[in-house]
C-alpha cells in the first residue's frame, strides 16, 4: 500500500495516507520494499493491521484505508465554522509585536459600524456548518462595545431560528472590563480569550499600554474581577514568544501555573504588522524556537509527573492528529488549508479574508486575498476564485516537497504565509521557516513516541483525552 517514509535514527518511520505509523529496522524496511517479509511474522501482522501491507485482500485495505481518511478530513465537512470579527482596529495597547499595526484609541473611523456587525453575523449563519463560532478581535473590542453588543444579540436570534450551535468568544486585554461588559457576557454565555506573556518584566516589555502604564499590573486586576464574575473556566490565555521569551519559558510557566491557568499555547511570532517593521529586535530563528519549545515540553511534562496538571495545547493539537484518527478545527494544519474553509475573518469595513495573516497582509497594503464584502452574497465570497485558488494549491499530497514527506498526515498547508515570503502561494520548502519549525517538531514528538515512556505516554493521553492521568493531580 502506499507509504512515505524517512529514516529515523538508526530506524525508518514509515506513515501510511491516513496517518498510520511504524517504526522499521533498516533489515525490515527492505524486506519489505522488495516484498520478502516473513508472512508468519509479528511485524508482518502489525503492518498489515495498519494497512501498510493489504496481502491477497486489497479492497478490504483500500475500503479501510479511506474509511481513516475520511475521518481525517472531516474538517471539511464543517465548512465554514470559525468567525472571526475585527469589530475595531483601535487599542489602548501598542505591542511592539503588534500584528495588525493598531490605531490610537480615538481613530474611531476604524469601527465596524453595528449594521455591518449585523450583516457578518447574518452571512456567518449561511455556512453550512451546524456550529458556528463568533470570535472578537481587535485592535481591543471592548473599545467598540455597541457592536459587540448588536452582533451577540443577532447572532442568539438566529441560533434560535436555525436551531444551530452557537459560540461566541472575546479576545480581549481586559483592561477595559466593566461589570456592564461582564454582566452581558454572563447573560449571554461568551468566552473570553485574553493575552499574558509571562511575569511583569516579560509581559510589560513588548505589551505597552499607550500611557506607558503596566500592562500587567492592570491585567491582574481585571483577570481577577473577570473571574470572580465568569468563573475561572470561562478565561484563557494566549501568549506570544518574543526573543525575551526564549531564555526564560520556564518562569513564563510558572506565571501561568501560579494565575491558575490550566495550560500554555506555544505559538511563534507571525511577521506582519509592527513585527515585521521591528523584526530586528523580534526575530529569532525556527531552531530557537524548537529548542524553547523543547525545554518547555520537558518541563510541562515533568510538573504533570510531579502531580500538576497542566497542558501544552499545540503539543496536544499535534498528538490528536498523530495518535487518533480523527481531525482538529486546527485550521494552520489542514490539507487543504483550513483558511477560508474553517475559518474566515471580517475586517471592520466588511471586507472578507480566508484567515487573519490575509487582513494583516491587506493593512500592510496588499489585498491579494480579499475574498470580497458582507454586502456581496454568500456564494459570491465563499465560491469565489479567491478561496478556489488557496484550495487548488494548498493540497499537501500534490506539493512539490510535501507530497513525499513522511509527516504530511500530520501537517498543513499556509498559503498566506508563503506568499508573504515568496510571493507565491504554493512557497518553498527548502527555504520556509513554517516547514522547517513543523519537521522538528514532528521529529521530536515521534522521539518521544518511539521511547513510549508509560508516564509520559500517559500524559500526552490525558492531554489528548481531557482528563487526568494521575490521582494526585493539584488541578
Amino acid at each position: 500500500m502506499p507509504l512515505r517514509f524517512s529514516r529515523f535514527d538508526h530506524e525508518i518511520l514509515i506513515t501510511g495516507e491516513a496517518g498510520d505509523f511504524y517504526f522499521l529496522s533498516i533489515e525490515d524496511f527492505d524486506k519489505l520494499l522488495s516484498e520478502k517479509s516473513d508472512a508468519s511474522s509479528q511485524i508482518y501482522k502489525d503492518l498489515k493491521s495498519l494497512n501498510f501491507i493489504a496481502d491477497d485482500d486489497l479492497m478490504t485495505a483500500v475500503n479501510m484505508t479511506s474509511t481513516r481518511y475520511r475521518s481525517k478530513k472531516a474538517f471539511l465537512t464543517n465548512f465554514t465554522t470559525l468567525h472571526m470579527m475585527v469589530v475595531t482596529v483601535r487599542c489602548n495597547h501598542k505591542c511592539k509585536y503588534c500584528q495588525v499595526s493598531c490605531e490610537d484609541e480615538n481613530a474611531k473611523q476604524y469601527d465596524m459600524s453595528p449594521e455591518i456587525a449585523k450583516k457578518v453575523v447574518d452571512l456567518a449563519f449561511k455556512s453550512p456548518s451546524k456550529h458556528i463560532k463568533i470570535e472578537f478581535q481587535g485592535g481591543e473590542p471592548l473599545l467598540n462595545w455597541i457592536a459587540v453588543q448588536a452582533a451577540t444579540e443577532r447572532a442568539n436570534k438566529l441560533q434560535k431560528k436555525t436551531g444551530k450551535e452557537l459560540e461566541i468568544v472575546i479576545c480581549t486585554n481586559l483592561t477595559l472590563m466593566n461589570e456592564e461588559k461582564l454582566n452581558f457576557i454572563k447573560e449571554n454565555n461568551i468566552l473570553i480569550s485574553t493575552s499574558l506573556d509571562g511575569p511583569q518584566n516579560i509581559h510589560d516589555k513588548f505589551r505597552v499600554m499607550r500611557d506607558g502604564s503596566s500592562s500587567y499590573s492592570k491585567f491582574l486586576d481585571k483577570l481577577s474581577t473577570t473571574r470572580t464574575h465568569l468563573g475561572h473556566d470561562r478565561v484563557g490565555a494566549l501568549m506570544t514568544t518574543t526573543p525575551l521569551t526564549l531564555k526564560n519559558i520556564r518562569p513564563i510557566i510558572d506565571d501561568y501555573i501560579k494565575l491558575e491557568f490550566d495550560g500554555i499555547f506555544l505559538r511563534s511570532l507571525n511577521p506582519y504588522g509592527f513585527a515585521s517593521e521591528l523584526k530586528n529586535e523580534l526575530q529569532y530563528s525556527m531552531d530557537e524556537f524548537v529548542e524553547m519549545y523543547k525545554n518547555a515540553l520537558e518541563y510541562i511534562i515533568t510538573l504533570n509527573k510531579n502531580g500538576t496538571r497542566f497542558v501544552e495545547y499545540y503539543t496536544t493539537l499535534l498528538l490528536k492528529k498523530i495518535l487518533t484518527p480523527f481531525s482538529t478545527s486546527f485550521v494552520d494544519l489542514q490539507s487543504p488549508s483550513g483558511a477560508g474553509i474553517s475559518g474566515v475573518i471580517y475586517d471592520y469595513n466588511g471586507n472578507i479574508y480566508p484567515a487573519d495573516e490575509a487582513r494583516m497582509l491587506s493593512r500592510m497594503g496588499d489585498d491579494f486575498f480579499l475574498m470580497g464584502n458582507v454586502d456581496e452574497t454568500y456564494s459570491e465570497v465563499f465560491g469565489g476564485k479567491v478561496l478556489k485558488n488557496i484550495v487548488v494549491n494548498s493540497c499537501l499530497e500534490i506539493m512539490p516537497v510535501c507530497g513525499d514527506c513522511v509527516y504530511l498526515p500530520y501537517c498543513g498547508a499556509d498559503p498566506i504565509r508563503n506568499y508573504l515570503e515568496t510571493k507565491d502561494i504554493i512557497g518553498d520548502r527548502p527555504s520556509s521557516p513554517f516547514c522547517k519549525k513543523h519537521k522538528l517538531i514532528f521529529k521530536y514528538l515521534f522521539e518521544k513516541i518511539k521511547q513510549n515512556e508509560k508516564e509520559t505516554m500517559d500524559i500526552f493521553w490525558s492531554w489528548i483525552t481531557n482528563r487526568n492521568c494521575s490521582k494526585n493531580a493539584q488541578n
